[in-house]
């Protein structure tokens, strides 16, 4: 019975080809870059924010 399901689940066919998916993920990786490299540098954009918590710590 086992062999039976395995043997027809190792036969599906993808909806797009192969090389797709990677292209797909890919894309997903590089806008999850873009925007985390968006937020660099974000802490020293408010400096007058940070300059008294300084003096105080």
């Amino acid at each position: 019975m086992l062999s039976i399901l395995a043997s027809e689940a190792a036969h599906v066919e993808l909806p797009i080809p192969a090389f797709f998916f990677g292209v797909i993920a890919m894309g997903v990786f590089l806008t999850l870059a873009g925007i985390t490299w968006s937020y660099r540098n974000v802490a020293n954009r408010h400096s007058h924010k940070t300059g008294s918590s300084k003096a105080q710590h």
